[in-house]
C-alpha cells in the first residue's frame, strides 16, 4: 500500500500511495475514502493487515502508524466488536522482537522463516544465507497460523504453536526458546536458553561468544570504560583533548574574522581576473 510502483497494476479504487512512517495518504481525502471502504468488512469477509516494511525503519513510528490503522478499523466495527484488535501480521527480523513487543504486547513471534526471491541475503538457496532472520509478528492466536510441515515445521502441543524443526521445547523454561531456527541450550547460571555458539563468561556473568570483548558492557565509553560519558566525548581521547585545547586558545570571533578575510581576498582575486579579461578583449 506504500510503493508507488503498484499504481501501474491497480486502479485508484484498489491502491493508495501511503507513507507508513507518518500515516500520510498522498492523494488526500480520495485515498482515505478508498482506505476506509477497504476496512469495511462484509458478512463473510475479514480484514487482516499484512505489512513488510523496510528493515532499516524505526519500530516506534511504524507501530504508531499501524495503531492508527487499527483505530480506524475499530471505528467501523459494531459496538460488540469495537474492543477487539485489528488482525495484523508484521514481517520483520527476529532481533527486533523486544521492540515490537514493547509497542504491541499482544503480539507474538512465529517461527516461520521468510525468504525473498529478489534479496541477496534473505533468499533460499546456495546464494543466500543459510537461515533467514525474518519472521512473522502477529496478534493472531499462534496455533491458528498453520506452518507447512513439508518445510520441517511441526506443532508443539505444550506451547500450542507451530515451531521450526530445530526448535526444541525446554522443560526448565517451559517454552520453545529458539529464535534463529537452531536448537538452543539451557544455561543454568543465566537461567535461560542461549544460542549454541555462546558460552558462559564468569567475568561478564552472562553467556556470550567465546571471543567477545570481556568485561565491557553495552553502555558507557569504549575507550576508557567510564559509564559517565560516551567515546565521542571521552576527555582522555587525544582528538577530544586537542579539540578542547583549540577552543580554549582561540580568541572570540577569531575564526569568523579569518573566514571573512578569506572571502574578501577571493572576491578581490575574482574582480582582478575579470578586469584582466576585459582589457584583453578590448
Amino acid at each position: 500500500m506504500s510503493d508507488l510502483g503498484f499504481a501501474q497494476f491497480y486502479s485508484e479504487n484498489e491502491f493508495c500511495h501511503y507513507n507508513m512512517f507518518n500515516h500520510h495518504f498522498f492523494n488526500g481525502e480520495q485515498a482515505e475514502a478508498v482506505f476506509s471502504t477497504f476496512l469495511c468488512e462484509g458478512d463473510s469477509e475479514k480484514v487482516v493487515m499484512v505489512t513488510d516494511p523496510p528493515f532499516g525503519g524505526l519500530v516506534k513510528p511504524l507501530a504508531h502508524s499501524f495503531s492508527q490503522i487499527s483505530d480506524a478499523w475499530k471505528t467501523l466495527q459494531t459496538p460488540e466488536r469495537s474492543s477487539q484488535e485489528m488482525p495484523m501480521i508484521w514481517i520483520f527480523p527476529y532481533f527486533f522482537e523486544s521492540r515490537i513487543l514493547e509497542c504491541f504486547p499482544s503480539f507474538s513471534m512465529l517461527d516461520y522463516q521468510v525468504d525473498y526471491d529478489n534479496h541477496p541475503l534473505y533468499k533460499h538457496g546456495k546464494t543466500g544465507r543459510k537461515q533467514s532472520p525474518v519472521r512473522l509478528f502477529t496478534n493472531l492466536y499462534p496455533r491458528s497460523v498453520v506452518l507447512p510441515e513439508e518445510e520441517g515445521y511441526r506443532f508443539c502441543s505444550i506451547c500450542e504453536r507451530f515451531i521450526a524443526a530445530g526448535n526444541r521445547h525446554c522443560s526448565i523454561c517451559n517454552a520453545c526458546t529458539s529464535k534463529d531456527g537452531r536448537e538452543w541450550r539451557h544455561c543454568s547460571l543465566c537461567n535461560k536458553c542461549v544460542k549454541p555458539s555462546w558460552l558462559h563468561c564468569p567475568a561478564c556473568d552472562r553467556c556470550a561468544l567465546p571471543d567477545h570483548p570481556c568485561g565491557r558492557g553495552p553502555a558507557g565509553c569504549f575507550a576508557c570504560g567510564s559509564l559517565e560519558h560516551k567515546r565521542r566525548a571521552c576527555p582522555h581521547s587525544a582528538k577530544h583533548r586537542d579539540h578542547r585545547q583549540g577552543l580554549a586558545g582561540r580568541e572570540p570571533g577569531a575564526n569568523l574574522s579569518k573566514q571573512a578575510a578569506g572571502r574578501v581576498a577571493i572576491k578581490k582575486r575574482n574582480s582582478a581576473a575579470q578586469r584582466s579579461k576585459k582589457r584583453k578583449v578590448t
